[in-house]
């Protein structure tokens, strides 16, 4: 922290800036920290960042030599390490000016990557909970170097001493807080562990724990117990997949499908991605666990999978990622958009192995997250031959994978919308046509794909033609008979632009089909406002664009019982009334929106024909 310079500075020449040490801190607290539980990473990083540089110093030595302890008793925090340690000079230089770093230094210069900090400013984050930062180290460089003490504070003063060497015997540094009272949420000895555990579980150091109820050079719990699950050594491929497995259960608390194991040599990441064993929302978006060089970065580095990727989660530990100056998420560089396309391609990967040599998995697979896979067979190529004929679609044979529909129907015909789909799907599959909801996200696109993986099978856009064209046409005895009833009937929807026919289709039970698409319907409305825009610019506009108004057209099935009995109505209000609850009818079935006066007619007309039957009976 530079102090002010309370001298005169001659006009004209360089100036420094000052620091308000307490506003810089709420500044940290406030919009760099997510939480002031990092003050506890911060210390455990700078800890593991000079055991870095010891061992850089001295490469010989065990990798198990020098450690990391913790120590929380309530009363004071206390992180101390056998790391390079820092001389008087260093104390100045890199403690008591905001920005500067010690890992710049040129002496370190070229093992830059090897640290995990990179921005010198961690230190200040112990002010988020206590008011004093006391700092005790020694260094390894010079083995006769003394032991040095620096005490910093929240004003913004600080103090430096040099000591015996007998003050710390070792080389290394500690650091002690003095907790405040309202940080206790933070510093208790309980928290401290979990804090400790939390992101420091895969840490390659060894770092302990101690509470004091153990007393006197009792060894402290361990942190770190074990190296990461994928770093360790298994008896069998089984177990090692059980092991990730479990890992994966007890990191995201669900018990994953499978787990796809991850391995860029690169930049040095491994870690493994669990299948979500339900279906998740398109769109989703899941943070992943994402440690550098074993301390965790975050819980929430959504920025590490491509937008597609959201049936996994991921926790991984990487060696060359760069973090943001909170440390708390990744910096968007070409290194993390290079990792990011090289777990994608991990990914694919795996589905491509699923549906190679697993079937049952991949059934499993595509249950939960069809949508998912849909969404990237899209704009994949490969995924799209791998996968298109194993995607389950809604269709007139039921639901089935299009591999399972086009073996029986060598033209497949795609509606646009799902209400069109509702609409014919009883009427389509009586006539053997074979119908797939095109309606759903992506799912048009996709069945228009297959003939790329199925060159045999045609598809087509279903239109009214080709349903009409497959419904039998009634005698000529029976259409002249119908020819009253007919007409009425037409008279009576024509405010709704449908046209009214009489033909014989299965199944007998459907008493009419209303075939009618969104394009028309659009095509009508625009129509319909032209006319009453007569004049005018835009009149003239949306006469410029007016074409012949498609109709839609109510199909009686001759077939149907209720049908027979209704064209042979010689009473014009009664074959009005019934022409209209027959639309109304199967406006219903088509499960599209109702129109206001679409919906006036549905009542009028249940109201009309229970007042004749009434009517009747008495």
């Amino acid at each position: 922290m530079t102090l002010p310079d309370t001298a005169v500075t001659p006009a004209g020449a360089d100036r420094t800036f000052q620091v308000d040490l307490r506003g810089l801190v709420d500044l940290l607290s406030h919009h760099l920290y997510s939480s002031p539980r990092v003050y506890l990473r911060e210390l455990m990083q700078n800890a593991v960042d000079a055991l870095t540089a010891r061992h850089t110093l001295e490469p010989a030595a065990p990798a198990d030599a020098f450690g990391v302890r913790l120590y929380a008793d309530g009363a004071v925090v206390r992180v101390e390490d056998d790391g390079v340690g820092l001389t008087e000079a260093d104390v100045h230089s890199f403690l008591a000016t905001i920005g500067r770093s010690s890992k710049r230094a040129d002496r370190i210069a070229e093992q830059r990557g090897d640290f995990i900090g990179q921005f010198g400013i961690g230190l200040l984050s112990c002010f988020l909970v206590a008011d004093e930062i006391h700092v005790l180290s020694r260094s390894a460089r010079t083995p006769d170097a003394p032991a040095v003490e620096w005490r910093g504070r929240g004003d913004g003063s600080y103090t430096v001493r040099t000591l015996p060497a007998s003050a710390r015997p070792r080389p290394g540094t500690t650091v002690t807080l003095t907790p405040r009272a309202d940080a206790g949420e933070w510093t208790r000895p309980a928290q401290v562990h979990a804090l400790a555990r939390h992101f420091g579980s895969l840490l390659r150091h060894p770092v302990t724990f101690d509470d004091g109820t153990a007393g006197p050079g009792a060894p402290g719990a361990s942190v770190n117990p074990e190296p990461a699950p994928w770093a360790r050594t298994y008896p069998t491929p089984g177990a090692r997949s059980r092991a990730l497995a479990a890992y994966g259960e007890e990191v995201f608390g669900f018990k994953p499908l499978d787990t796809i194991e991850l391995d860029l040599p690169a930049v040095g990441l491994k870690g493994i991605a669990c299948v979500l064993p339900e279906t998740v929302p398109a769109g989703r978006r899941h943070g992943h666990r994402v440690h550098v060089k074993g301390m965790l970065l975050s819980e929430q580095a959504e920025e590490i999978l491509p937008d597609w990727a959201f049936f996994v989660r991921c926790v991984v530990d990487a060696e060359s990622l760069r973090p943001t100056a909170s440390r708390e998420s990744l910096y968007e560089d070409d290194t993390l958009a290079a990792v990011r396309d090289a777990l994608a391609e991990r990914l694919r990967a795996w589905i491509a192995r699923a549906a190679a040599s697993d079937p049952d998995l991949l059934h499993r697979f595509l249950q939960a997250h069809h949508l998912a896979v849909k969404s990237l067979a899209v704009h994949d190529d490969e995924i799209l031959r791998m996968l298109l004929p194993w995607l389950p679609f809604e269709t007139t044979d039921g639901h089935c994978t299009l591999d399972e529909f086009a073996r029986t129907h060598r033209t497949v015909l795609v509606t646009s919308t799902v209400e069109e789909f509702r609409q014919v799907a009883a009427i389509a599959s009586a006539a053997g046509l074979g119908v797939v909801n095109g309606g759903y996200t992506y799912d048009r696109e996709l069945v228009h794909r297959l003939p790329e993986v199925r060159p045999e099978v045609a598809v087509a856009d279903l239109d009214p033609a080709t349903l009409t064209a497959h419904l039998d046409p009634v005698d000529r005895e029976t259409e002249l008979a119908a020819a009253a009833y007919l007409a009425q009937a037409r008279d009576a929807l024509a405010v709704f632009d449908c046209d009214v026919a009489l033909r014989t289709f299965q199944p007998a039970s459907a008493p009419a089909l209303l075939v009618d698409s969104r394009e028309a319907r659009h095509e009508r409305t625009r129509s319909q406002l032209a006319r009453e825009q007569e004049g005018g610019l835009w009149g003239d506009i949306l006469g410029a664009l007016r074409q012949e108004a498609p109709r839609a057209q109510l199909i009686l099935n001759q077939l149907n019982p209720l049908v027979r009995t209704a064209v042979a109505i010689d009473e014009p209000e009664l074959a009005r009334t019934s022409a209209e609850a027959l639309y109304g009818q199967a406006a219903m079935l088509s499960r599209r929106p109702l129109r206001p006066a679409e919906s006036s007619l549905i009542n009028r007309s249940f109201l009309d024909l229970l007042a004749h039957a009434l009517r009747k009976d008495s």
